[in-house]
């Protein structure tokens, strides 16, 4: 980790729940901006808190909510295949809890009186990029949200509900400018999906930007997965912190 950053576990309130976060913040800097992070289904990683630094670094307080708090900060265990792991990892953060959680540690962060939560954003992986997208259609507290490979639809299984939930069907209605980052070759995430899902973020009026990466698969700026990307990752490191700087 970065001198220049200071970095930590913190708690606050979720309605009648305490959550943690991992917090991280540029050292010597008077109230930064703020950047909420969504982790994806693997939940408040290594490798998760290495980037939630590198925003730090860049001169964000960061925090990444740790979305399974309430079952010991790690996603469900009690599954038999790949594919039971991540619905039961989608469900224990649908929507309806997760995006309360996200907005209550904007709040802890507003709280705190060190950081500038007027100069806020969201930034969200794969589950949390869904979150992200879905929170910002629900709030004016954000002045950007960045989702990275967040599913446009997500199955049956990973759904409350038990149906498609679709995020496509709610993009025309986000609040804020939006920078959507995909693999071109991202075997979860279909190319016709992120087209339908671009063309609704459009409808909202919002400042819109989706960026497809040729060649890169799903989860591929993570640097400790088998589809790591170096290049995508890189250009959308790039790509995050100009819009980021542009609207805080």
């Amino acid at each position: 980790m970065s001198p220049d950053v200071r970095a930590e576990w913190v708690t606050f309130p979720s309605g009648g729940d305490e959550i943690r976060g991992y917090l991280a913040r540029p050292a010597g800097v008077e109230r930064p901006p703020a950047v909420i992070m969504a982790h994806e289904n693997l939940g408040v990683t290594p490798h998760r808190q290495a980037v939630t630094e590198l925003f730090g670094a860049a001169g964000f307080a960061c925090l990444t909510v740790d979305l399974y708090s309430r079952i010991g900060g790690r996603p469900p265990q009690d599954y038999t295949t790949a594919d039971e792991r991540r619905a039961k990892a989608f469900l224990a953060a649908r929507d309806e809890r997760a995006v309360p959680d996200l907005d209550a540690g904007l709040d802890y962060l507003a709280g705190r009186g060190d950081v500038d939560t007027t100069r806020a954003a969201a930034v969200g992986f794969c589950l949390g990029g869904g979150l992200v997208l879905a929170w910002a259609t629900m709030t004016d507290r954000l002045a950007c949200a960045v989702p990275l490979y967040g599913l446009p639809e997500l199955p049956p299984s990973y759904s409350p509900t038990g149906a498609t939930r679709s995020r496509i069907e709610i993009a025309d209605q986000v609040r804020c400018p939006v920078q959507a980052h995909f693999g071109g070759a991202d075997e979860v995430i279909p190319l016709d999906q992120v087209a339908r899902l671009e063309e609704a973020l459009k409808l909202s009026g919002q400042d819109v930007e989706v960026h497809v990466y040729e060649g890169a698969g799903h989860a591929y700026h993570d640097d400790t997965h088998p589809n790591h990307h170096p290049e995508a990752a890189r250009q959308t490191w790039d790509r995050t912190m100009a819009f980021l700087k542009a609207h805080l």
